[in-house]
């Protein structure tokens, strides 16, 4: 007998071997015909699979959250059916479920092109309807590789091989087809349902050799309802139209080229926009208590030993040897931490020192593969924010309390009220005594409870050498970015020989608390434009506002509205050119700049403005005075509004 517990806390005892559809039919048959696929002891599993111990047991319908996945993994299998019906020979490979879709990679002498999607979305939905239901068989490696060899199947007798020795080899069926899969899936495969779509073809090298054949890789997306998938599709849309890489160009913000893969060629605009952002968090953390430091690009690469980072990053560090000593390897800084400990360490510190608040806009740079990079959200070389607080034990829950509500108004501040935080407890492999861990994490719940935001655990997700917290944001169109964090770090001052005097005399390592508001910079940008939509806030807009003339005859005016607005504090500039007023409005909104003084003899004659805003057609006039105190007082950032306010 097995002894099965369900959500309520019941108990009960069943044959050994008794499968979850059997169980569902002996509780109810209308739960038994809505229930898709089980959950044991919190594992996806097939409901047609034999029970052989005792576990706590849910039974999954196809609207459950746990079920996406399913739905989606089931769907990237129809496709590869319709796949091979309609173009016989084509050879499928892998299939699995990716983030909000599916893809399968296919080897096709002729690759996939995006006109064939609509008769494989046909033929898909051909086969959602005739509903063959799921099912699983074990066969022996000898006998799978048979019959893949006599299908014609090469790349499946690969995987084959590549499956342990001791391990299930399970073959799944809806109907006559089949392929290779760990599994689970639903019960049948119209549970698919027919919300779903192709979504676009990629290359793909077969394991991601280039030494190896090029396949073609097909992506789809699958959706409970078709509300959710319309839903995604617009977003979609949505993000295509914000694209950072796009606006960027139309705002004359940034580019890149070949020659600095993954690192940024900013423009005035995008460059004042950076300086923006650089001088709201140095004023940030001043009026908090951190003192600004800078540190070396290149560092001994025994440093990096020293600190661990070697070991663990060795693969995304950029390293150079020393033209005057061979031997000597140099590391271009994949972070800022170890060089933080180093100025901790410079001069004997005292427990009446901490905390002690060290903070940088260091420039890091990190190997990340060229497919990976993607505009200023991915990048090589990139600016943090970096800060680390050296505090001893028993200061840790009142600065991580401080640092969550110093993060939070900040993300306020650029207008993101909408932030998660992911609290990431001990891992199983950790260095610390447990006692210090309990330190560490009780204050960094206590800053969670402070801030009264919504959370959800990462267990055993914590780095090896403390907690953290994640903060991620949620934008305009409802995606997520992680952005900030903070971590507790009870290993890396011992490792580099850093402590403080206690108040007994002895030496004690302090503890380090590493901590990035924005993260990166320049992926915070790239969220900023695209949240925004490119219209940013307008004291954070590279040019605030432009002065565009109407007639030539109003140039000279145009040119002491530039120089007023200079005086006020505002970004301003004129275009004074011979065109007519339709073409600089045009021109100048799609650069997204966020206010258009438009000025002619009638406003000269006045010395008024005709206000345009970014995006509105409507037009406002206004005293030069009266406008240029509304637009400074508009541009001033949200952090010196309060200070002026509070004196």
């Amino acid at each position: 007998m097995v002894a099965l517990t369900f959500p309520d806390g019941a108990r009960r005892d069943y044959p050994n071997g008794i499968t979850g559809l059997e169980v569902a039919k002996k509780i109810s048959p209308s739960l038994a015909k809505r229930t898709v696929a089980m959950a044991l002891d919190g594992v996806l599993a097939d409901l047609s699979d034999p029970i052989e111990r005792d576990a706590s047991i849910e039974f999954v319908a196809r609207d459950d959250p746990r079920a996406l996945e399913l739905i989606r993994h089931d769907c990237a299998h129809v496709m590869a059916e319709a796949v091979q019906t309609l173009f016989p020979g084509t050879q499928v490979t892998i299939g699995p479920v990716i983030e909000n879709g599916f893809y399968y990679d296919f080897f096709r002498n002729q690759p996939f092109t995006p006109e064939d999607f609509p008769a494989i979305e046909k033929k898909m939905r051909e086969i959602i309807t005739r509903d063959r239901p799921f099912t699983k068989e074990v066969w022996s490696r000898e006998q799978a590789k048979k019959v893949f060899r006599d299908r014609g199947e090469n790349f499946k007798l690969e995987l084959v091989d590549a499956i342990p020795p001791g391990e299930e080899l399970k073959i799944y069926k809806q109907g006559d087809w089949f392929d290779l899969c760990r599994g689970p899936h639903m019960t049948s495969v119209g549970k698919v349902g027919s919300a779903f779509k192709l979504m676009k073809i990629a290359g793909a090298y077969w394991r991601g050799d280039s030494n190896n054949p090029m396949l073609t890789r097909i992506y789809g997306t699958a959706w409970a309802a078709q509300d959710e998938l319309d839903q995604y599709i617009h977003r979609l849309e949505e993000a295509e139209k914000r694209d950072h890489r796009r606006l960027g160009r139309e705002m004359d913000l940034f580019h890149f080229q070949e020659e600095a893969p993954g690192a940024v060629f900013w423009h005035a605009k995008g460059w004042t926009l950076f300086e923006a952002l650089i001088a709201y968090m140095r004023r940030r953390q001043q009026e908090t208590g951190y003192l600004e430091v800078n540190t070396p690009q290149l560092m001994d690469s025994a440093l990096w030993v020293a600190s661990g980072h070697m070991e663990k990053y060795r693969e995304m560090m950029f390293l150079t040897e020393s033209r005057e000593d061979d031997e000597r390897v140099f590391t271009i800084k994949p972070m800022n931490c170890p060089g933080h400990v180093q100025i901790f360490k410079n001069g004997l510190k005292s427990y009446r020192d901490l905390p002690l608040k060290l903070a940088e806009f260091g420039k890091v740079h990190r190997f990340e593969p060229s497919g990976a990079l993607h505009g200023l959200m991915r990048v090589r070389a990139f600016t943090q924010d970096d800060a680390h607080v050296f505090v001893t034990e028993d200061q840790i829950a009142a600065e991580c309390i401080l640092i969550n509500d110093l993060i939070l108004s900040i993300y306020m501040d650029f207008g993101f009220d909408d932030v998660r935080i992911k609290f990431s407890d001990r891992p199983q492999k950790r260095i610390g005594e447990d006692a210090v861990w309990d330190k560490a994490e009780a204050a960094l719940m206590s800053a969670l409870k402070a801030s009264g935001r919504p959370w959800t655990l990462n267990a055993g997700e914590g780095a090896f050498y403390g907690p953290k917290l994640e903060y991620v944001l949620r934008d305009a169109i409802g995606r997520e970015w992680q952005c900030g964090t903070v971590q507790v770090d009870l290993n890396l001052p011992g490792r580099l020989g850093a402590f403080h005097i206690a108040p007994s005399g002895e030496k004690v390592m302090p503890v380090m608390i590493h901590q990035a508001n924005f993260g990166s910079l320049e992926r915070f940008i790239g969220i900023l434009i695209e949240h925004y939509a490119g219209h940013l806030p307008l004291w954070l807009s590279p040019a605030q506002a432009l002065v565009c003339t109407i007639t030539s005859d109003a140039d000279a005016y145009a040119s002491e509205v530039v120089a007023a607005a200079k005086r006020a504090g505002i970004r301003a500039e004129a275009d004074l050119r011979n065109e007519k007023i339709s073409y600089k409005v045009r021109e100048h909104s799609l650069a997204k700049i966020p206010v258009l003084l438009v000025v002619g003899k009638k406003e000269a004659a006045e010395r008024a403005v005709s206000i345009r805003r970014l995006g509105s057609e409507q037009q406002s006039v206004m005293p030069l005075d009266a406008a240029l105190r509304a637009l400074a007082a508009e541009a001033t950032p949200p952090d010196l509004k309060r200070t002026r306010e509070a004196a």
